[in-house]
């Protein structure tokens, strides 16, 4: 993948080059690479809002995790947070294991 990929949730920017995903917004910037996170994706709940916890390594072990909980229309909006989060799963999904 070779095009960054860009997304807005609320006050949160990300940015996605292929390798690592950078959040943006608050007074913290988070950087996530692909060989060393975790994210996992619940909901929706019955008002269609879904909750994004990414981490890095597994989620039980101790380290930097964020947790963002998202409309449906930040979800599935023309700010592209689905597309953006399927395309980073790939990635993690093509690292070999070590």
């Amino acid at each position: 993948m070779s095009d960054e990929i860009t997304a807005r949730a609320g006050s949160r920017f990300y940015s996605f080059d292929g390798r690592v995903l950078e959040i943006f917004g608050g007074s913290v910037t988070y950087s996530f690479h692909v060989c060393h996170m975790h994210f996992r994706v619940t909901g929706p709940d019955r008002k269609g809002r879904r909750s994004v916890e990414i981490c890095h390594g597994q989620p039980e072990e101790r380290g930097i995790r964020r947790i963002g909980h998202h409309s449906a229309a930040e979800w599935d909006g023309p700010t592209g947070l689905a597309r953006l989060l399927e395309t980073v799963q790939a990635a993690i999904d093509s690292v070999p294991e070590q």
